[in-house]
């Protein structure tokens, strides 16, 4: 049985990485945005792309594609960027693209799959069915806890 709970029925942006489509609760998303230059931060992991000013909060922007260990991200004109708001901070992660707003029922949702140690699942909530098609749904929060973003990530209490 899985540790995460799975999460609770609701409207969830979808947004493609490859191949395959994930999903992350609506509630969470601030805005999407097309990808602009972002201002590289030293010695910073390599899926931490940089900083953004958004409207002068310093924005840590994740490269969700590398954070996942996928292949090599490609930027393009459908690049974008997906503003969260989570625990009171504020990080952009970079998608290939946004798809659309879909509303998924309980019996929609599935538990994450357990694939032992073998596969790190921490970031994966649950499982979306929606037609013949699968979501992946992302815990938002445990992604972003689990990134070093301390140095790069103000609190928004120091702006």
């Amino acid at each position: 049985m899985s540790s995460t709970p799975t999460p609770t029925p609701g409207e969830f942006l979808t947004f493609t990485l490859g191949e395959e489509h994930y999903g992350v609760d609506i509630l969470k998303v601030q805005e999407i945005r097309g990808y602009d230059a972002v201002t590289r931060v030293p010695d910073a992991p390599e899926y931490i792309k940089g900083v953004i000013n958004l409207r002068g909060t310093i924005v840590p922007v994740i490269d969700l594609r590398l954070k996942l260990r996928l292949r090599e991200a490609r930027y393009d004109s459908l690049t974008v960027m997906i503003v969260l708001n989570v625990k009171d901070r504020v990080v952009g992660i970079v998608v290939d693209g946004v798809s659309d707003v879909v509303p998924l029922l309980q019996e929609q949702i599935r538990p994450k799959p357990e694939f032992g140690a073998a596969v790190d699942t921490r970031f994966i909530s649950g499982i979306g069915t929606l037609d013949e098609r699968m979501l992946i749904l992302l815990d938002i929060e445990m992604l972003l806890d689990s990134t070093d973003l301390g140095a790069e990530a103000p609190s928004l209490e120091a702006a």
